[in-house]
């Protein structure tokens, strides 16, 4: 297992990567003000999807992936 701040600058450079400095500290802002509870959004993430319908998804973001 790692170390919290292992994984808390992993995750920050994860978002940058992504979102850039400014969008990944706005992502942090609006996470720390807002109640969120990520396990529950995550469960909810794909329902009502078929297996087939997720499936598609995975394809196309991985379509997407390998453009960049």
């Amino acid at each position: 297992m790692k170390m919290d701040a292992v994984v808390r600058q992993e995750g920050m450079e994860a978002l940058i990567e992504k979102l850039g400095k400014v969008d990944a500290e706005r992502f942090i802002s609006l996470i720390i003000k807002e109640p969120f509870d990520y396990t529950k959004w995550h469960e909810s993430l794909f329902e009502g999807l078929t297996v087939r319908e997720l499936s598609e998804k995975a394809m196309d973001y991985v379509e997407k992936k390998q453009k960049y």
